[in-house]
């Protein structure tokens, strides 16, 4: 019983942390690395194990947030209300189920849908004050985004000034996109100029839009539709009558979206527009569905994430036919193995295949995939083709079972698979090449170290060169030795190769950029050791409660397990992270090279929340999220991300998620305005 409860935790967590990550790569990094399907597959998993074990859930999980984080690179603005996700669904059963849903909701009255294509694009807000475009804001986490409006208004069809009688205050919600003949062209000239290729339309609008230089901006040609008019005076108007007033503004509205009297009405628009879709000059991945009503919306309101009166219905997507011609084994920074099959070349939505996922051993088992076998490949949301079905009627009749890698790939070293774990690993964490390679990089990273001025390709050069075998290594690198230095990378996926060359500029920015990150505070560098389970929330918990390195180091099991929200696999797995003499031996290095191990204790503002927990939640106004927590940490409260018996107050802004309300209110706990907050500090 003890080791099931062990493998449900573990799995929870590993799920939350591989899908913070998809979400971090997708909305901040804008490089989608899974398919939506893939990763709404995993969500509802991920769900399903946090209603059977709330004890195990993080409060930061995935299921209760939308979006990702903030990039550091534009001014973050709120929202003026929540940029919300739509539930999705892949088949006619679930919108009949999601009609059921809006019948009973609506009490018998009569109801209308409105049906429009899902862009697959990138998601803004744009403001307009006096008819006159004043802010651009991308989705960012839901409540705050990033203000692009510089960037933004390189778009020709986005109009810097609406047409006719329009309100003082206007916004309005749409996709920004690439034209497909566009994103080939482009492609085309990075082809000349021996550049690397971009991966599909959507992430590369994504990229565009969050470029430095609105100049560059302005040489690619993006577009845009507006589908939603979510401030428009004191005016209530039915979503389709809104459409209708946004083109009279002159906004971009697209034409192909159709007022539907009944669900039926709707699956017709469905069918025709999942095989029209091919002769469209964008792309699109599914149909949006909306109650039409105003008041309907209202009444029917919102879950934590999602409006309950509207739905994205995916399309189904494209699959080819190929041979598997062999299996190869990647390995990544935890030591995890992942099979990847290599493919007879094949063309999928207008792309060369080569390559797909395998997932793990048990994916390879459960589909009794072989060399030999002919084999159908999906290409999810454009992104990572995956091997979906094999076709057995043809096989060979020598053919064997695949048998899965017994030895790590890169060092040879027998595979290991934990209890509850789904893959194998490489238990050689310390000389096993990729997973060294892959904790430099962690190292690096922008929640970590931050040296910008390091990447995935300038590691493998310092690693081949034998200059970086640890990240200690990167406090002793001398400029003269980089100064020259020069490498050809190999893509893994295309086998193609770039020149990474050190130039005068660039080992000038390496050694600032490591030197600069010795000002890291203690929390970010705990988190950049990379010790397994212990992300951003984990690793700031255990340096405050700790207080320095030494202390943590020092701590026993119990002490550990006995920190609020770190429990007994995390504690289990610092305890072995430092019980490696290497992993002490880098530390003391660290130390040396003047890195930050113990908090720096910051001179409270007052002490007039003396030690209260306290959430914040909601949408606010005169603060922001962030403000708020700085001012409670600042005057000696304590941020909690989750509410409790223990909790003392919440500090409530707009659109409070109706699951926390509930429980503050079934628990007893105060909830005040952020007006109220600010007169408890005295700022009135």
């Amino acid at each position: 019983m003890y080791i099931r409860r062990v493998s449900t935790q573990v799995k929870i967590q590993e799920l939350t942390i591989e899908l913070k990550q998809h979400n971090y790569n997708y909305y901040v990094l804008t490089n989608s690395t899974i398919s939506d399907r893939e990763f709404d597959v995993k969500l509802k998993e991920l769900e399903k194990l946090e209603q059977a074990f709330p004890q195990y859930a993080d409060p930061n999980s995935p299921t209760q947030q939308v979006g990702g984080d903030i990039t550091k690179n534009f001014n973050t603005v709120p929202h003026s209300t929540r940029m919300l996700s739509l539930g999705n669904t892949y088949n006619k059963e679930e919108l009949l189920d999601f009609d059921a849903r809006v019948a009973k909701l609506n009490g018998g009255n009569a109801y209308q849908y409105t049906a429009e294509l899902k862009f697959d694009g990138f998601a803004i807000a744009l403001r307009y004050v006096d008819g006159k475009l004043d802010q651009a804001i991308t989705r960012g986490d839901g409540t705050h985004g990033d203000d692009v409006t510089t960037n933004v208004k390189t778009i020709r069809s986005v109009p810097h000034k609406l047409k006719g009688n329009y309100p003082p205050m206007l916004e309005v919600r749409g996709e920004i996109f690439m034209h497909k003949a566009a994103f080939t062209k482009l492609n085309e000239g990075r082809a000349k100029n021996g550049e690397d290729l971009y991966k599909n339309p959507r992430n590369t609008a994504a990229g565009t839009i969050k470029m430095q230089d609105s100049a560059e901006v302005a040489k690619r040609p993006l577009d845009g539709f507006l589908y939603q008019l979510s401030e428009h005076g004191k005016e209530e108007l039915d979503h389709w009558d809104s459409l209708k007033r946004m083109k009279e503004y002159g906004l971009p509205v697209d034409d192909a979206t159709r007022l539907c009297d009944s669900i039926e009405d709707v699956w017709t628009f469905i069918e025709y527009w999942d095989t029209e879709r091919k002769n469209l000059s964008f792309e699109i991945d599914g149909v949006v569905i909306k109650v039409n009503g105003q008041l309907q919306q209202q009444e029917m309101g919102f879950t934590s994430k999602f409006p309950r009166w509207a739905m994205s219905y995916k399309f189904e997507t494209e699959r080819a036919e190929s041979r598997l011609i062999s299996i190869s084994y990647q390995v990544g920074r935890t030591g995890a193995v992942t099979p990847v099959a290599n493919l007879e070349p094949m063309q999928l939505l207008g792309t060369t295949v080569k390559r797909a996922s395998l997932h793990n051993a048990d994916f390879i088992a459960d589909l009794d995939i072989r060399l030999g076998d002919r084999v159908f490949v999906e290409k999810g949301g454009e992104i990572i083709p995956k091997i979906v079905e094999v076709d057995t009627s043809n096989r060979e009749a020598n053919s064997i079972p695949t048998q899965f890698t017994p030895a790590c790939p890169e060092c040879e070293t027998p595979l290991e698979r934990p209890e509850g774990d789904a893959v194998f690993r490489c238990p050689n964490t310390q000389s096993c090449p990729p997973q060294v390679k892959g904790r430099i990089e962690h190292f690096i990273g922008r929640k970590a170290m931050d040296v910008s001025s390091l990447g995935e390709g300038k590691i493998d050069v310092l690693y081949q060169s034998g200059f970086v075998k640890r990240a200690a290594d990167l406090y002793a690198l001398d400029a003269e030795q980089l100064l020259g230095l020069s490498k050809s990378i190999a893509n893994e996926d295309t086998g193609d190769e770039r020149l990474v060359s050190f130039k005068e500029k660039t080992v000038e920015n390496i050694i600032s950029g490591v030197e600069a990150s010795k000002n890291i505070s203690f929390e970010r560098v705990l988190f950049g050791l990379g010790i397994r389970f212990v992300g951003e929330t984990v690793a700031k918990k255990l340096a405050f409660h700790f207080k320095n390195i030494d202390a943590v180091i020092a701590a026993d099991f119990e002490t550990l397990n006995a920190v609020s929200e770190i429990g007994g696999v995390i504690a289990k797995s610092v305890i072995d992270y430092f019980n490696i003499p290497e992993n002490r031996e880098e530390i003391d290095r660290l130390k040396v090279a003047g890195l930050q191990f113990q908090v720096v204790e910051k001179e409270l503002a007052s002490n007039a929340l003396d030690g209260a927990k306290i959430v914040v939640s909601g949408v606010f106004g005169r603060f922001s999220r962030n403000e708020l927590k700085k001012l409670i940490e600042d005057n000696g409260g304590k941020n909690v991300s989750s509410i409790s018996k223990s909790t003392d107050f919440i500090v409530a802004g707009d659109s409070m998620g109706p699951a926390k309300k509930e429980k503050a209110e079934k628990l007893g706990v105060r909830m005040i305005t952020e007006d109220e907050f600010a007169r408890m500090l005295r700022f009135d």
